[in-house]
């Protein structure tokens, strides 16, 4: 009897704490992504009240709109399947083969997905630009070209493919590949009849997500595209400060919720299927020294790709940063112009650190709140469904986030348009998922039974959580941390709106001294994306450390 009551007790203590856990990542996401951007798309579509619904028609109609959604998916195709044909090599040989230099090469292949999209785009522009090292060798410039998108699209995506299908590469048995060649299957034949399904699922999945960040994109094609090329990301940011057609931008909001929503859904699907059953060994005993004068080739191919299009681009930027003799354009950075900034910009450093710090506190709160909660047996249908929506902020518009937090935020409870908290709190929104997908795997593997012995011996859900999840999840909690201070940190669609113009973020002041023509204007932006590249880098190299000291699988 005692026994059946302390059970009863925990049950209800469970219940309590369920609720708990879910109710301040719902009110937050509430509060700081649906209100807004139900807000901007309402102060849009309504006119004196009524809505407007035919204006969506409207819109669609008009001939430029139907250009920038052809470019915004047909560019989002393309680049998906370049950074396929490119980077699936590249995921073999990091899966299959090892070599000297495997760590800090993979690390190295992981730096432009963490980098901010701002510092991709002035890579490139550095690279593929006016004055830049084409330019300058053999005078082409691809800046005016969608090549030049293509190819960031690539360089920004690559790491996508190799840590996702890489992955689970690494761990495939070999042996059944193996086993259908003893067999008489051919080394092509083996691998499409045996390999290839099970890698299916990670490549769709691989291919869903960079098809979602390159049809959302913005700082690449904002910087690279000019006035002749603009996705929906673009083109919302143009209608809202540019041209000051809410009505317009409202319905690019819907449009691209809708696409984001259905690539979510199908990205929720393959996850699925790659869960199903497969034959896994340990990913160190796979790996091996290339054997054979092909596999060596193909070894030194993806070295070659990885210098050429990752880490050549890079440096390209820190040589256009250091053209000025004796660090001029450093040194310039710490003086106010009266123009473009009210302060230094050097100043942008403090700032992004601060914000991302903070924005890193809070998405670390939410996110593992909503993990926890996400991996509780009792959970809900709705603890379920709530895991979808912690995805939409990577694919909705950061733009008209920012500028509904503007809109919306301005009046109590929620008045913050001049509070500092603001920046935070749009960084946050995209660290959040970050935060969930790292936590998720390790807490799904943490044995239930060892909860419920506690709760059963009369612990509290805190004490469960301090004693039994904490210590196994710790460094998984560690490197959700660096994930959200690194996107944090190079968040530019939202920040663009609500960063004060005497307190700008790196990523904004690039954008802006990029805006202006000069040399000098030109070479602080190489600086300033120098500065945040090595800052970015930084907290990667921390974070495959710890990564390596305990691998608890691939984002």
């Amino acid at each position: 009897m005692d026994l059946t009551r302390t059970q009863v007790a925990g049950r209800r203590r469970g219940a309590v704490a369920r609720f708990g856990l879910i109710a301040l990542p719902v009110a937050f996401f509430a509060a700081f992504f649906a209100y807004p951007v139900a807000a901007i798309v309402a102060r849009g579509l309504k006119v004196d009240g009524a809505w407007r619904f035919g204006r969506i028609g409207e819109v669609l109609a008009q001939s430029d709109v139907r250009h920038v959604l052809w470019f915004t998916t047909w560019q989002a195709l393309v680049s998906t399947a370049l950074t396929l044909l490119i980077a699936l090599p590249g995921a073999y040989v990091f899966a299959r083969f090892d070599f000297r230099g495997k760590q800090v090469l993979r690390a190295a292949v992981t730096v432009p997905f963490v980098l901010p999209t701002v510092v991709v785009g002035t890579a490139f522009l550095a690279l593929v630009g006016r004055g830049g090292l084409l330019d300058e060798l053999w005078g082409v410039r691809l800046d005016t070209t969608v090549w030049a998108i293509l190819l960031a699209h690539v360089f920004f995506n690559y790491a996508v493919v190799v840590r996702t299908v890489g992955g689970l590469w690494a761990q495939l048995d070999p042996r059944q590949e193996e086993a259908a060649r003893m067999l008489g299957a051919s080394p092509w034949k083996a691998w499409r009849q045996v390999t290839l399904p099970a890698l299916g699922p990670a490549v769709a999945a691989a291919a869903l997500m960079v098809f979602l960040f390159t049809f959302t994109s913005f700082g690449v094609v904002q910087i690279l595209g000019g006035p002749t090329f603009s996705t929906l990301e673009v083109e919302i940011y143009r209608q809202t400060s540019e041209i000051f057609d809410l009505s317009t931008a409202a319905v690019l909001t819907l449009i691209q919720f809708v696409a984001v929503g259905a690539i979510l859904a199908l990205h929720a699907w393959t996850v699925r299927r790659r869960e199903t059953a497969l034959r896994l060994v340990d990913a160190s005993v796979t790996a091996r020294r290339p054997r054979g004068a092909g596999q060596w080739a193909l070894l030194g191919g993806v070295l070659v790709t990885v210098v050429v299009l990752l880490l050549l681009p890079l440096a390209v930027l820190v040589q256009r940063s250091l053209d000025a003799p004796g660090f001029g354009y450093y040194r310039a950075l710490t003086r106010a112009d009266g123009g473009v900034f009210l302060v230094p910009p050097i100043e942008a450093i403090g700032n992004s650190l601060e914000y991302a710090l903070a924005a890193t506190v809070i998405a670390v709160v939410i996110g593992g709140l909503a993990a926890v909660a996400l991996t509780r047996r009792d959970a809900g249908r709705f603890v379920r469904g709530f895991d979808a929506l912690l995805m939409l902020p990577l694919g909705v518009s950061a733009v008209t986030v920012g500028f509904g937090f503007l809109i919306a935020l301005d009046e109590p409870p929620l008045d913050l348009r001049s509070s500092w908290i603001l920046v935070p709190l749009a960084q946050a929104l995209v660290g959040v998922p970050f935060v969930v997908r790292t936590m998720l795997p390790v807490l799904r593997a943490v044995d239930a039974r060892l909860r419920e012995a506690a709760s059963v011996l009369g612990a509290s859900p805190w004490r469960v959580w301090r004693e039994v999840d904490l210590p196994m999840v710790r460094r998984a909690l560690l490197i959700a941390a660096g994930f959200a201070f690194a996107v944090s940190l190079g968040e530019f669609g939202a920040t663009v709106f609500i960063a004060r113009p005497d307190n700008p973020t790196l990523p904004v002041a690039v954008a802006r001294l990029l805006g202006r023509p000069g040399d000098l204007n030109y070479g602080q932006a190489m600086a300033l994306s120098t500065i945040l590249m090595v800052v970015c880098a930084v907290a990667l190299l921390v974070l495959e450390r710890l990564r390596t000291a305990d691998r608890t699988g691939e984002f």
